[in-house]
C-alpha cells in the first residue's frame, strides 16, 4: 500500500509537470479553480493512472506479446500512450456532466495520440527519477 501511495504521489507530480510543459495537455480541476481543487484533481487522475498502470496494462501486454516480438519492444510507446488515452477518458467519466463542453470538461484532456505517447514518455521518464529518488536500501 505504501508503494501504491509513493508512486500516486510520484504520477500526480509527473502529470502536474507534463501539464505545464506540452500545450495539447490539460487538467481542468475538479469542482473549482482553486489550489486544493487542483491538487486533488491531480491526486484522483495520478490514483486512476496507478491503477490502470496495475490492473489494465499488464494484461495488454500479454495479449500484445506477439507484436512485441515483432517491433522488438518499440510497440511498448504506442501501448503506453493508448493508457494515457484510456486514463483521460475515465478522468473525464467524474466529471459534472450538466455543464460539459466538448475540449472544456474536468478531467484530463489530451488532444491527440501523438501527444499522449510523448506525455507517457515523459512521465516514465519522470517516474523513473522519482524511483531512483525514493529507493531504500535493504
Amino acid at each position: 500500500m505504501k508503494r501504491f501511495l509513493i508512486s500516486s504521489v510520484i504520477t500526480a507530480v509527473g502529470l502536474w509537470v507534463v501539464d505545464l510543459i506540452l500545450p495539447a495537455i490539460s487538467l481542468t480541476p475538479y469542482g473549482g479553480t482553486t489550489l486544493w481543487h487542483a491538487i486533488a484533481s491531480y491526486a484522483l487522475v495520478a490514483v486512476i493512472f496507478s491503477i490502470v498502470s496495475a490492473v489494465v496494462t499488464p494484461i495488454i501486454k500479454i495479449i500484445a506479446f506477439p507484436i512485441y516480438l515483432l517491433t522488438f519492444g518499440l510497440i511498448s510507446i504506442v501501448i503506453n500512450g493508448a493508457m494515457f488515452l484510456f486514463v483521460a477518458w475515465l478522468s473525464a467519466q467524474f466529471a459534472d456532466s450538466n455543464l460539459t463542453v466538448q475540449g472544456f470538461s474536468e478531467g484530463l484532456y489530451v488532444e491527440s495520440l501523438g501527444w499522449a505517447m510523448l506525455a507517457s514518455l515523459m512521465l516514465s521518464i519522470f517516474s523513473v527519477i522519482g524511483r531512483t529518488i525514493t529507493r531504500t536500501k535493504r
